[in-house]
């Protein structure tokens, strides 16, 4: 019967307040690895922004006052990469520092005049040639590794230092008032499109237009990175509750549980291979040590056992002390799930070898261990009120546990029956056969006629 315990779900739950130090240390490593790996992410789409920028630099600005903005660009692709080394979660002063330096480039750049430039115009002029929308460009890429308050930041820095540098232009420095006595001239009866292409016109509502709406997608950008860390974290919480959750339940029997609503609560009967395993002479083992060791022993004994089920795709149905129940076919049956069984007892008995001599090495002596397989129909589905499991039941589940027991009579390692076989060579797993002698007319309690069974015999050794 597979037993998967209310009572281990609730201890779970009530170590919740606990572990939430731990649970939240889960949680902040997962948004580590999203920061990195959005990071890495900006990095690549900043260089190659700045490269097709670059590209197209060359052939839309004069010469040679095209390395000066070229040379802004290269100082922004080292910047992006000292933030891919700065960048951590939580706050950052220096990741912090070299993001504002960031935006300091871009709008010197954009602003600023150009020390090897050519041309004598007016310092409006700079706000004339559309730049500004190259900072929606680094307000984006933010976006891919940065928090939301960070977002919101670089559009708040971004539009102080836009205004600022803004203000700095017309106090300091000096107009050209020729041109504009030229324009009005030329335009006497258009006073609006006089001003508005006035080359020393600075146009004020235009850059607060201009910032505004930076500003706007700014926010905009921030409360959408905030929900997508919002879910971010939820989704780190479902991933830490699953986690948790297959250290309780095979792997498969998560899986049916977090995809489907009351997965186990159908009644369904199939054919399955159930598998027991036990150490033999286990209490006289434990009473001669201490409860410490006896304890470690099975812990080990267990880790073995379960990665081996595990592996083979097989439900680990409860540890029933010094041995435990395995079922291949649960919840869900396979094409493969004899003799999934069966090389999962390979596996099973090759660990124990190479434990064993292990103990032997440390000055432990070795322990036997039984194995007992069937192949059969079964019912299947969950039983109790609050408290549920997801039992496994019928006659198979009872000759799989008489077949373990009859290693000790047969001086066998594993001992399946007939139809196990049968099944196995149906799925075309004839190697997993390697080794099994026939017993016919065997007496099995609970069976009333005979059986013929298959074993392993056990060599020689001097375990318990």
């Amino acid at each position: 019967m597979v037993e998967q315990t209310q009572t281990k779900s609730t201890a779970y739950l009530d170590r919740f307040e606990e572990g939430e130090e731990r649970s939240d240390s889960y949680t902040e490593a997962v948004l580590e690895r999203h920061k990195r790996e959005g990071l890495d992410l900006a990095v690549k789409a900043r260089w190659v922004a700045m490269s097709i920028i670059g590209v197209f630099l060359l052939f839309t600005v004069h010469w040679p006052e095209v390395f000066y903005y070229e040379l802004i660009l290269f100082l922004l692709c080292v910047n992006g990469w000292l933030i891919r080394r700065a960048g951590r979660v939580g706050r950052s002063k220096m990741e912090l520092f070299l993001i504002f330096v960031d935006l300091l480039l871009m709008v010197v750049g954009i602003i600023g005049p150009n020390p090897i430039g050519l041309d004598d115009w007016p310092q409006a002029m700079q706000y004339r040639f559309g730049n500004f929308q190259y900072l929606f460009l680094i307000l984006a890429m933010g976006t891919l590794a940065y928090s939301w308050r960070t977002v919101i930041a670089i559009g708040t820095w971004t539009a102080t230092m836009w205004m600022v540098a803004l203000g700095l232009s017309i106090w300091l420095t000096d107009p050209l008032p020729d041109m504009s006595e030229a324009i009005r001239v030329a335009l006497p009866g258009w006073p609006d499109l006089a001003f508005l292409i006035d080359p020393n016109s600075f146009n004020i509502r235009l850059r607060i237009q201009e910032v505004v709406v930076f500003l706007l997608v700014a926010i905009t950008l921030g409360l959408s990175m905030r929900r997508f860390n919002g879910l971010l974290r939820s989704n780190a919480a479902l991933e830490r509750e699953r986690t948790n959750l297959s250290r309780y339940f095979s792997p498969n029997v998560v899986e049916e549980l977090s995809q489907n609503d009351e997965p186990l609560k159908q009644i369904r009967s199939h054919d399955i291979a159930v598998l027991f395993v036990d150490i033999v002479g286990f209490t006289e083992f434990a009473a001669a040590r201490r409860p410490e060791e006896v304890i470690e022993t099975l812990r080990d004994f267990h880790g073995l056992m379960e990665r081996a089920v595990f592996a083979h795709e097989g439900t680990l149905d409860k540890y029933l002390g010094d041995g435990l129940m395995a079922t291949f076919g649960t919840p869900n049956p396979s094409d493969h799930d004899a003799q999934n069984a069966l090389r999962c007892v390979r596996q099973m008995m090759a660990d124990v070898d190479v434990w064993n001599d292990a103990r032997i090495a440390s000055g432990q002596p070795p322990l036997r261990v039984g194995f007992g397989a069937h192949y059969g129909p079964a019912v299947l589905a969950d039983i109790g009120a609050n408290r549920l499991e997801f039992a496994v039941v019928g006659n198979t589940v009872n000759v799989a546990s008489r077949l373990e027991s009859m290693t000790r009579g047969l001086n066998a390692r594993l001992v399946i029956s007939d139809g196990m076989r049968n099944e196995v060579l149906k799925e075309g797993g004839d190697e997993c056969l390697d080794g099994l002698q026939k017993f016919t007319d065997q007496d099995i309690r609970g069976v009333a006629e005979k059986l013929t069974v298959w074993a392993f015999e056990r060599p020689d050794d001097h375990g318990v």
